[in-house]
């Protein structure tokens, strides 16, 4: 089955659908508990997706790019159960139910597209509940695994700096695991961010492998 990220539908062509809005970093952009109407599109900027537990503790659940969409769990105007955060600066689209459905008559393979898309945000979000179980490295390379894997991107657009502010880990942290990995082949780097070349290596029984053979 073609995965909705591997159709040639652009997000970018129904922007003028939407409403462009601008959040500084660390702004929220929708909060969980609160009632949602609509889903975003990211045009430029860097999103992290988390939710609370139940003692109030932020818990990393996903990261967003440009080119992909959020907060679609509140098109049946039901309350939202993450909330996006701005890491930087960000330029974002919103589109309310009643955009959708204009969009849905010049475009009705939309539909699918977005279906396919919610189900895999599931199962992203679904994976990435028991994520503060992993180690630093398994956390990363999640992240990094959910971008490479489902939308197709292998330049990373995030720096150290970014990756550690959105899993929660150090500075020092990411860039010992960074530099591992460059070291084994698995990372390079490429104008401030860096290229994912063996995506496979991220998993984690083969990161388990190469811890186990390290001891």
């Amino acid at each position: 089955m073609v995965t909705p990220f591997e159709t040639d539908v652009k997000w970018e062509s129904f922007l003028e659908f939407g409403t462009r809005q601008f959040f500084k970093g660390k702004t929220v952009i929708y909060e969980q508990g609160t009632m949602g109407e609509g889903f975003y599109y990211l045009h430029k900027g860097l999103v992290k997706i988390v939710s609370s537990t139940v003692k109030g503790n932020p818990r990393l659940l996903n990261i967003v790019v440009p080119g992909q969409i959020m907060g679609v769990q509140s098109m049946d105007r039901q309350i939202h159960f993450t909330s996006a955060i701005a890491v930087k600066n960000t330029v974002a689209y919103h589109f309310n139910c009643e955009q959708f459905q204009e969009m849905l008559k010049v475009r009705p393979e939309l539909l699918s597209l977005f279906t396919q898309t919610v189900s895999q945000k599931m199962r992203t979000l679904l994976f990435a509940i028991n994520m503060k179980t992993l180690t630093s490295e398994e956390q990363i390379a999640t992240l990094l695994l959910n971008i490479c894997e489902e939308y197709k991107i292998y330049e990373v657009p995030l720096s150290q700096q970014e990756l550690a502010e959105c899993a929660g880990l150090t500075r020092i942290t990411v860039y010992k695991i960074l530099k591992q990995w460059k070291e084994d082949g698995i990372v390079e780097y490429k104008n401030r961010n860096f290229m994912i070349k063996k995506p496979e290596l991220l998993r984690a029984e083969q990161l388990q492998a190469r811890t186990a053979r390290s001891v």
